[in-house]
């Protein structure tokens, strides 16, 4: 049985504006399932109406098999961690954890013993006794996952719990998430607009655009497989490279023209694409895609360096051919200077193709 159950629920705040419109989602047991997408796409409108902190227009949410749509939300036994920590400061760190123990009468031994274990697990036994005040923010961001964790829900939900969090502690706190999951092994909704924080911490992710799903599977099938360009795009750091193709068919050979990217697909892409010839298309290839050294199956083209990101482990840079701009993941020796033609290579056997009308990918194996 799934532990959460979305079907077809909606947020309808009048005159056509929705915040959520006819998602169904199935989250298991015990799974750590990301809700992923930019700003306004509706993913925290989603958490939020699972808490019961937003009203569901229509459609039905269960949790554990128990309808909770119209349940308030301290029925429905989860527990929200909030992007604001939304501590008590007047509280020590002991008391914002007993806070909610307190408010629904839990045995004064049996709430010292829940604050003990969290405080075990999430490393606070020294700061039992300090205010919120005197925490960093790391600190108070285990303050707040232990006192949902005392609760013991039956659902952890997290609406963007790290985005005030600097990129060393944000790194980080994924680190210590993904190993409380483990070790409590609740059911998780994490809300998120990072890419690396659903890549990294997520069992599944689930791709919203505009109050909708847009594609939901493990990160590295969706990453390997997106359904769509936005999910294409969204889903990576630089975004995926998009070029208008087409593809001609001829002799048993099939031929790619897209901007400076010109040649022959490789057999298996050949056969695979070979239906797609004459339509109007975008083809795709992810930054890490483009290499400085020839490969079989490569397609070599010439650009000009218009940007470089020197950052350590590797460079990022960005070229410009044809009127096409291009990004490209390339080793930290590859120095070259603004303005410096270069000669790269296309690995057309990772390349992706979109119809250019609907967006939509076309089928390909991985």
């Amino acid at each position: 049985m799934s532990e959460i159950k979305l079907n077809k629920i909606s947020r309808d705040y009048g005159q056509g504006i929705f915040g959520v419109h006819d998602v169904s989602l199935e989250i298991e047991t015990g799974e750590f399932m990301v809700l992923l997408g930019p700003s306004g796409c509706g993913k925290s409108t989603t958490l939020r109406m699972i808490a019961g902190l937003e009203e569901t227009t229509s459609g039905e949410i269960s949790i554990a098999g128990r309808d909770v749509t119209r349940l308030a939300p301290r029925e429905r036994n989860v527990a929200v961690v909030f992007q604001s920590y939304a501590l008590y400061p007047h509280m020590s760190v002991r008391e914002n954890m007993r806070f909610g123990m307190k408010m629904r009468k839990t045995p004064l031994d049996e709430q010292d013993a829940r604050i003990a274990r969290a405080a075990e697990v999430l490393g606070l036994q020294p700061y039992l006794d300090r205010k919120p005040a005197a925490l960093s923010g790391g600190q108070r961001q285990r303050v707040a996952l232990g006192r949902a964790i005392v609760r013991e829900p039956d659902v952890f939900l997290m609406d963007e719990p790290l985005s005030n969090l600097d990129a060393k502690l944000r790194g980080e706190m994924r680190q210590e998430l993904v190993r409380l999951h483990r070790r409590v092994g609740k059911t998780t909704v994490f809300v998120t607009h990072d890419h690396v924080e659903a890549m990294t911490m997520g069992d599944r992710i689930c791709i919203m655009r505009n109050g909708c799903i847009e594609q939901v599977g493990a990160p590295l099938e969706v990453y390997a497989r997106p359904r769509n360009t936005f999910v294409a795009q969204f889903l990576a750091a630089p975004a995926m490279n998009l070029v208008p193709a087409t593809l001609t068919a001829a002799a048993g050979a099939v031929t790619l023209s897209a901007g400076p990217i010109v040649g022959p697909l490789p057999a298996r892409e050949a056969a695979l694409y070979a239906p797609a010839a004459g339509r109007a298309l975008l083809f795709g290839l992810r930054a890490e895609d483009i290499l400085t050294q020839p490969r079989p199956g490569a397609q070599p083209f010439s650009a000009v360096v218009t940007a470089l990101e020197a950052l350590g482990p590797e460079n990022l840079i960005v070229v410009e051919a044809e009127g096409q701009a291009l990004s490209a993941r390339v080793d930290r020796h590859f120095l070259p200077r603004i303005g410096a033609e270069v000669t790269l290579h296309a690995d057309l056997a990772h390349m992706h193709l979109f119809d250019a009308a609907s967006g939509d990918a076309l089928a390909r194996e991985t």
